[in-house]
């Protein structure tokens, strides 16, 4: 036993608590089927390939490393052993055989990230350590190792790359539009990997309320007791369903430019999961292994990612999602749903006889 308590084998530890392991897991256990169909959109990206291959070789990553290693905190038995504890736990629960480098970086901030292309490095900032209780960040921690296990890393550091680039190079003419594209389809893939990454946290963590408090936290900051787990998940529900065609317009204009969808959704989302019967048959022990992986059927996964989207699609209370039901159904009057839907983005006509003192009257 070691001085913690906690049993070794090798180099590998036992959690501190009694929480089930999955040896060989394939990441594809917990990837949402939106992750992997963005994935694969992404990589069919005209310009995609080129792109990734000449910044594979291009990007400073041994500068990126000794950033880190000079100006961060590495974690380890002598440095936030805590955390330490915790990366070891995540691997061990994950079956992922080489424990990354972890940093600790001065940042108000609260974030965390998984970068590098060669091999992973996690990042946590000093605003999450000190925002997120144990349990908290131990669904962090998994998150970030998910991200690893997943090969997320090099796509990351990819988008984090271009977007700097982007703002390099656009004052030359056309020459963003074409890192914009990569970089928005980049963005539209790490919203959904994020998904995953947070399913992956839960299976570490085993412990869904605490997945569900580090994201609220996030949100609202650390006033826990002032937040409500159930409340904060009746905003996700409120904000999918309120407002007409025009806020589903807004709601996709406000999420482009970021790269984690909203904490809200992602609680909703998590949730979801955490009652469904496929994280219960992973907790059973029922999963796909990595052993499999090379077997895997691409037109399967791409069947899986269909039907999902059809699923979200049928069962959303978006308005802008249940005229696209409506659309593939052959709906009656849709065209004066249309109308009716947009017709706020129309300034009113004056009358015939001139302009009214009276102000126009709010709409139902």
């Amino acid at each position: 036993m070691s001085d913690d308590g906690r049993e070794q084998t090798g180099h590998e530890r036992v959690p501190s608590r009694q929480r089930r392991r999955f040896p060989g897991i394939s990441s594809r256990a917990y990837e949402h089927p939106a992750d992997r169909s963005a994935l694969v959109a992404l990589r069919k990206l005209s310009g995609f390939d080129t792109v990734f291959k000449a910044l594979s070789g291009l990007l400073p990553e041994r500068s990126l490393r000794l950033l880190f290693l000079s100006d961060s905190v590495r974690v380890s038995e002598r440095q936030f052993k805590h955390l330490h504890d915790m990366l070891l736990d995540a691997c061990y629960i994950l079956d992922l055989e080489k424990v990354p480098p972890m940093y600790v970086n001065q940042d108000p901030q609260p974030n965390a990230m998984c970068i590098g292309l060669d091999e992973p490095i996690i990042v946590v900032t000093t605003g999450l350590v000190e925002l997120l209780d144990e349990e908290e960040m131990r669904a962090v921690v998994g998150h970030e190792v998910g991200h690893a296990l997943s090969g997320h890393a090099v796509y990351r550091t990819i988008l984090l790359f271009l977007t700097t680039l982007a703002l390099k190079v656009a004052w030359i003419p056309l020459g963003n539009l074409a890192i914009m594209a990569i970089v928005t389809a980049l963005r539209e893939w790490f919203r959904k990997s994020e998904l995953s990454a947070d399913r992956a946290g839960l299976l570490v963590g085993q412990d869904p309320k605490a997945s569900m408090r580090g994201l609220m936290k996030i949100a609202g900051g650390n006033h826990l007791h002032e937040m409500n787990v159930d409340a904060f998940l009746e905003q996700a529900e409120e904000y999918e369903a309120g407002g007409d065609l025009r806020d589903s317009v807004l709601k996709i204009l406000n999420v482009l430019p970021r790269s984690h969808p909203f904490a809200t959704i992602r609680a909703a989302e998590l949730k979801k999961w955490a009652e469904s019967r496929d994280y219960q048959r992973i907790m059973d022990g029922h999963y796909p292994r990595r052993t499999e992986d090379k077997d895997t059927s691409v037109s399967d996964s791409f069947r899986e990612s269909a039907a999902s989207y059809a699923d979200d699609v049928k069962t959303s209370k978006d308005p802008l999602m249940k005229l696209v039901t409506d659309l593939a159904g052959g709906a009656g009057g849709l065209g004066g749903r249309v109308r009716r839907g947009f017709d706020g983005f129309k300034s009113p006509a004056p009358p015939k006889d001139g302009p009214s003192d009276t102000p126009p009257q709010d709409e139902e």
